[in-house]
């Protein structure tokens, strides 16, 4: 399946609703949108489950900087089964550039993410 498949959109729209800030603050939005069964490997080189990314991300977003937002790039999805889209984009935050990469599932909830990886990169060597 290619960018044009409903799933992909639908897991794009849930991707870019995480990079919101206001969705960021919000343990309750945040929460909707991530799998019970959650896990990042952060750019940072950090592992993260859902509880520790509930309790991180609405402390470490600064109302003050709701004007920095993430840039995203080359946002690309395939559906790897019915329920499963698997996602990879670039962004730039601050500086800081990363490649990413996510997966989401269907859930009676809605698509939720399942599993994120950020990887660090130069973009003066890229």
């Amino acid at each position: 399946m290619t960018e044009h498949d409903s799933a992909v959109r639908a897991a794009i729209e849930g991707e870019l609703r995480l990079l919101d800030p206001d969705v960021r603050r919000s343990p309750e939005l945040l929460g909707a949108l991530l799998h019970p069964e959650f896990h990042e490997f952060g750019s940072s080189g950090r592992r993260w489950d859902r509880a520790s990314t509930l309790a991180r991300l609405p402390a470490d977003t600064d109302p003050s900087e709701s004007d920095r937002y993430v840039v995203t790039s080359e946002i690309r999805g395939a559906r790897l089964a019915p329920d499963v889209v698997h996602l990879t984009f670039d962004t730039v935050y601050g500086g800081s550039h990363a490649h990413r990469s996510s997966l989401w599932r269907r859930t009676r909830d809605g698509w939720q993410m399942y599993f994120h990886q950020g990887t660090p990169f130069n973009a003066a060597q890229a």
